[in-house]
């Protein structure tokens, strides 16, 4: 396997890998959510989850980020192997005729 390949698997096992992560972080949040609002807490308890929430939400924001960036990394990578086919399709054609 060329290296570009296993660059461009690469990104898309990394793509995959966070948006697991974002789902799972998520779902955290959600939970964290439910509890925060479904039963009476203690301050302390209050607290205590509103800080994991803001952790949550810090977390997928930055994973959304680095997805936006790893989509647009896989974008240009396949408008270059377009091309890159394109190139070589013209260049054969060129010399078979």
């Amino acid at each position: 396997m060329t290296k570009k390949k296993r660059e461009n698997l690469g990104v898309a096992l990394e793509i995959d890998g966070l948006e697991e992560k974002l789902l799972r972080c998520r779902r955290d949040l959600e939970a964290v959510n439910s509890r925060l609002y479904g039963v009476e807490l203690s301050p302390e308890a209050r607290k205590s989850l509103e800080k994991e929430k803001n952790s949550l939400m810090n977390k997928a924001s930055h994973y959304e980020k680095e997805l936006k960036l790893l989509r647009q990394e896989n974008r240009r990578n396949m408008l270059l192997s377009v091309a890159i086919f394109i190139l070589l399709t013209l260049v054969y054609t060129y010399w078979t005729l």
